[in-house]
């Protein structure tokens, strides 16, 4: 790649993405050639989906399905019949429309490719893991907030210099702890802080980063909307802790913003299990839990159990 591209930094991104899909596309191709198999990589995604599906596709369906334009679909459709793989009739209730199977072909071809898929991902997974441990959720998140917000759609809005980001601890954002979980904190301990609390509210940085743990801050531009702490029990496992918006700028997105960055990092430090321990007064809270992934389990031994805690849950990190 030309070091043009690359200092282009994201305004490259497309361009970077398509590079990166045509080399899989190619290296896939070369794949099945030396099987003896007559597939392209560009067939994958229509093909898997008819050969899987219970019933007849339509063009509209797949392009639904798998995301992409109807004209690509068109086309795909177009080369595998030509292939003999699929069989294409007219739709019994919609002449506008077609029905689209595998053909007796395309069912044997479909036996003999899932042999040479299973090691594919497995070599695909190793590819994609070297870039990021978490890739897969990451190109989630990426797909996700594109059909969600289209970026010309966020262009019209997005104010560039107030971005929020989420960075990690250093000692001039250690007010920032202290004063949005203090207050919060004290506030539902009726003013008496637990034991613990007396201590890693004011030092977070001894009492997580020291110990191999880390503190994250949700900034727009100087002011910080939100924190959460990273802390390490032992060599594989991690619990994230003092989870505390600033309750004007929630229904932002911010705590989930965090909770992504706790588990990239876990997973960029090979962690196996993320914990977390909250109370019965969140509910909203244990919503969010359950949708990234935790589930209720009784506490590690490694774990300090916080005398307020009256729920604990676990995710596994571990494909």
């Amino acid at each position: 790649m030309t070091d043009k591209i690359i200092k282009l930094g994201y305004l490259a991104g497309a361009t970077r993405f398509r590079r990166i899909s045509e080399k899989l596309y190619v290296d896939g191709d070369k794949i099945y050639k030396e099987n003896n198999i007559d597939f392209k990589a560009s067939w994958f995604s229509v093909f898997y989906i008819l050969a899987t599906a219970e019933n007849p596709k339509t063009v509209l369906e797949l392009s639904d399905e798998i995301g992409f334009t109807h004209i690509t679909i068109k086309n795909v459709v177009r080369e595998l019949e030509t292939n003999g793989l699929v069989i294409i009739e007219i739709h019994p209730t919609d002449k506008r429309s077609k029905h689209i199977t595998l053909s007796k072909k395309g069912q044997e071809l479909f036996e003999q490719l899932q042999k040479v898929w299973l090691p594919f991902a497995d070599t695909l997974k190793n590819l994609l893991d070297s870039g990021h441990p978490d890739f897969l959720n990451i190109i989630n998140r990426i797909d996700k907030e594109i059909s969600k917000n289209p970026i010309h759609e966020k262009m019209k809005t997005i104010d560039l210099s107030q971005q929020i980001q989420v960075l990690d601890y250093k000692p001039s954002f250690k007010h920032h702890f202290i004063e949005l979980v203090e207050p919060w904190l004290s506030g539902v301990l009726n003013g008496t802080l637990e034991k613990e609390d007396e201590f890693t509210v004011y030092n977070p940085d001894q009492a997580y980063v020291l110990n191999g743990g880390f503190v994250f801050f949700a900034m727009q531009g100087d002011i910080c909307l939100g924190t959460v702490a990273l802390k390490r029990l032992d060599e594989n496992t991690f619990e994230f802790a003092k989870l505390f918006i600033n309750p004007e700028a929630r229904k932002l997105g911010i705590a989930t913003k965090l909770i992504e960055r706790c588990i990239s990092r876990c997973k960029e430090n090979r962690a196996t299990e993320l914990w977390l321990q909250t109370t019965m007064r969140m509910p909203e809270a244990h919503k969010l839990y359950y949708k990234f992934g935790f589930v209720d389990r009784e506490a590690p031994i490694q774990m300090d159990v916080l005398q307020r805690t009256e729920k604990i849950m676990v995710m596994n990190l571990i494909d």
